[in-house]
């Protein structure tokens, strides 16, 4: 069995708002002992000085693309993308082919990574049969075979009926929906922000009206059924706002925000990048600036990649015709220590609630802590160290990024699964 000695590192816990210079000895899967001057023959030791020590970090929103999309993603080469950006667990998105509704499909996930995960991998299940906002999928079945939450991610469910029997439905298990929140009438044909650049540039943009409407109906949905909500991606100021007033209320309301949408703002898109193209697009600064405030106060609970990787043939085109998607999970690191840590918007113990915590506590898991006898799941990361981010260096087969060539603050160094270093 592995040992790992974890020596004099900055342990940060959430769970019990802990920020203390300590050892962690790992043994069995588990944490063993905590505590200074720890020793331990026969194990792997880890000098920690000057890392950051934190429970193993948790996306709840990722798309690994198998089956079906192969050629853009597996589940072998998502975990390790996954494992290499420290994060020991990841939910993945049902819109594969076909499409995550069936307890087949769920075993089909779980079996999969099982064998050739590097890190652990959640199913999402759709909200709707094939993603097609007609007919629910099999909730309790699907949790039964578990799944840990429902998404039509990729598509927004159009229908506010159909959407609120799937709340009601998921409320007798008090499971969670995803809500990928976009009016199609508002966005259709849009591949940016609606706003000054999308004039400058002559491409035809999205409001931030057309998630600010289904956000608004999420939340009436969400008081009206007492149904969990989770609000995927969001990127308007508007929103925010809205989650804020609707968390004041007491509506079961929560929301994440991704690295993209707290780093850039849509004049990323000045020179038809098509690597900025992602949907909902990137925003204004003002936009950007409220995302930040909100993940700064705690309205947006989670920082979420949204990792979306593609071929170079569907990025290579003209932006009009460019796939939505930024290849994610091996820049977060590096993006919230550089927007987030460094400039104060987030202590050490607020990021790791945000990336461990809270996506644990979201989707139910035994996870997002340090403490002995805890899981041995934890991220080490120099925050000082600097990185190039280079794309064509990416485990994943996904190299398409806005940052390549950034140079950003924060290393991931470590990622250990289960008491073993991945």
């Amino acid at each position: 069995m592995s040992r790992i000695l974890i020596k004099n590192g900055r342990v940060i816990d959430p769970a019990s708002n802990t920020d203390s210079v300590t050892d962690l000895l790992i043994e069995g899967g588990i944490i063993a002992q905590m505590g200074n001057g720890l020793k331990a023959d026969d194990c792997t030791q880890i000098n920690a000085e000057g890392m950051l020590v934190l429970p193993g970090l948790i996306d709840m929103h990722v798309h690994l693309r198998e089956p079906g999309q192969e050629h853009k993603e597996t589940i072998e080469s998502g975990t390790r993308s996954a494992a290499a950006g420290g994060f020991t667990a990841i939910a993945c998105m049902p819109n594969t082919d076909p499409v995550i509704d069936s307890p087949a499909m769920v075993e089909y996930i779980k079996l999969k990574a099982e064998k050739e995960g590097r890190v652990k991998v959640l199913p999402i299940a759709s909200i709707t049969r094939g993603l097609k906002g007609e007919e629910l999928s099999p909730m309790g079945e699907l949790l039964g075979y578990g799944a840990v939450a429902f998404s039509d991610d990729g598509r927004p469910v159009g229908s506010s009926s159909m959407m609120r029997k799937a709340m009601e439905y998921a409320s007798m298990w008090d499971a969670l929906i995803i809500s990928h929140c976009e009016d199609p009438e508002l966005s259709r044909d849009g591949v940016m922000n609606e706003g000054q650049m999308s004039t400058v540039l002559g491409m035809k943009g999205i409001p931030t009206v057309a998630e600010d409407i289904m956000v608004a109906r999420e939340i009436a949905l969400s008081r009206f059924t007492g149904c969990r909500v989770h609000i995927a991606h969001i990127s308007t100021g508007s929103s925010v706002e809205m989650v804020r007033q609707a968390k004041a209320q007491g509506i079961r309301i929560t929301a994440e925000a991704t690295p993209h949408h707290f780093s850039l703002t849509d004049q990323a898109v000045d020179g038809y990048n098509s690597m900025t193209k992602v949907n909902p697009p990137l925003r204004s600064g003002e936009d950007v600036e409220e995302v930040r405030r909100g993940i700064a106060d705690g309205t947006i609970d989670i920082i979420a990649t949204d990792h979306a990787p593609h071929h170079r043939d569907d990025k290579d085109v003209e932006y009009n015709n460019a796939a939505f998607g930024i290849s994610g999970l091996e820049t977060a690191v590096p993006l919230a220590v550089t927007h987030l840590l460094r400039p104060g918007i987030l202590t050490p113990l607020q990021l790791a609630e945000r990336m461990s915590l809270a996506p644990a506590k979201l989707l139910k898991l035994d996870a997002g802590y340090i403490r002995q006898g805890g899981p041995g799941d934890i991220t080490i990361i120099d925050p000082e160290c600097e990185v190039v981010v280079d794309a064509d260096k990416f485990v994943s087969k996904g190299r398409n990024s806005p940052f390549d060539g950034m140079q950003l603050r924060g290393k991931v160094l470590h990622t250990i699964v289960e008491g073993k270093l991945v």
